[in-house]
């Protein structure tokens, strides 16, 4: 009878064994997947994809070549036919803008009107003009202003970022938006990394993808490398399904954050050009007019990002303190007039931004220079 027993609980406690075996077999978890990110964008769809917004890109070319005309005297242009420019097209520049950027533009008194008054007329900074005119080159307003500079640069953030990053930051992504956020960027499916139309051909980087390979020393780890790999990075997460939603955001939010830096490394580097001009002993006419040029572009790449709500670091009210110095009482020309007394606002722009951004001193001092003319890219 002991025996019985004894062969009895021991089955029982074999079975028990198994049982607990087979409901552990049922909570194995499952190997992570991983995403595979290839080391080329799969093109195959992207032209069939952009046609819904070539438009964009041939209105904003014929936009600039339009503005351009007024660097020569004898060319006067009209509000009507920047205008009209402006808001042509099946996807016009317009229609992408942001509302606050196209009332700059387009205002009684905004950009559209005053590059029309400041066209077919002379200027110089030193002295009193009533319109502004053309000055070495470029045409301004009577306070210094380039309006070509506020309309071209400006609508780089306030259009071209604010669609781009758009078509990105949805809740879902396809592949069409990804292809035309490229394409509005100024990319290829190539990924150049060069604006050098002469030996890419229509692959060259145009807009700001143009000046995001200039802030890139081609090292593997610049802004245009970044935008490059993760924009990759968002179409194998894109085809591979929900299951990578975190690896699609991170993208999303790296592509975003590098255009955002290198836009402001785009506005150190010309920084620092005038800068290196407005504290030389003397300057010439020639100087003069680079040199308020390239505040003027500053003032462009700033602007165009105020009221942007794609995510961006920087906050409006940075973006007034910058534009604060690099338009001292809305007049660039001061620092032409006035420049022992106004150079240093560009140094305090450079910090401003470095503060804002966290870059360090080594970054600084590569963004002093176009990366893509140092290495003939």
């Amino acid at each position: 009878m002991i025996l019985k027993n004894s062969i009895l609980y021991a089955l029982m406690a074999l079975a028990i064994v198994s049982c607990k075996k087979e409901e552990g077999d049922d909570t194995t978890t499952p190997t992570p997947q991983t995403l595979t990110v290839p080391s080329f964008y799969d093109s195959s769809s992207y032209i069939s994809n952009i046609q819904p917004v070539t438009s964009v890109r041939t209105q904003m070319d014929a936009l600039v070549t339009e503005i351009k005309k007024g660097r020569v005297t004898a060319n006067t242009l009209t509000a009507s036919g920047v205008n009209t420019i402006y808001t042509t097209g099946a996807v016009s520049v317009q229609s992408i803008t942001s509302a606050f950027y196209n009332t700059e533009l387009t205002a009684t008194g905004g950009w559209f009107e005053t590059i029309a008054t400041a066209s077919g007329n002379t200027y110089h900074p030193d002295s009193t003009s009533v319109n502004g005119g053309t000055f070495g080159g470029y045409l301004f307003d009577e306070n210094g202003f380039e309006p070509e500079q506020l309309i071209e640069k400006g609508l780089f953030g306030a259009a071209l970022m604010n669609k781009a990053a758009g078509l990105i930051s949805g809740s879902t992504v396809t592949q069409q938006q990804i292809d035309q956020s490229i394409y509005i960027f100024g990319a290829s499916p190539s990924f150049v990394n060069s604006g050098t139309a002469a030996k890419y051909g229509t692959s060259a980087d145009k807009y700001f993808a143009n000046y995001t390979s200039r802030r890139d020393k081609n090292d593997g780890t610049g802004y245009y490398t970044k935008m490059a790999y993760n924009y990759m990075k968002l179409q194998a997460a894109v085809k591979a399904g929900s299951t990578f939603d975190g690896e699609r955001n991170n993208a999303v939010a790296t592509i975003k954050l590098s255009w955002e830096k290198a836009n402001a490394g785009t506005v150190i580097n010309y920084c620092y050009s005038s800068l290196s001009k407005l504290t030389a002993t003397t300057m010439t006419d020639a100087d003069k007019a680079s040199s308020l040029h390239a505040i003027n572009e500053c003032i462009g790449f700033v602007k165009g990002w105020k009221s942007l709500t794609n995510g961006k670091l920087i906050t409006d009210t940075q973006i007034d303190e910058v534009y604060a110095l690099l338009a001292p009482n809305n007049k660039p020309s001061l620092f032409i007039t006035d420049r022992v007394n106004k150079a240093n606002n560009l140094q305090l722009a450079i910090t401003k931004l470095q503060t804002i951004y966290g870059f360090t001193a080594g970054e600084l001092e590569d963004f002093k220079k176009n990366w893509v003319a140092e290495q003939s890219r």
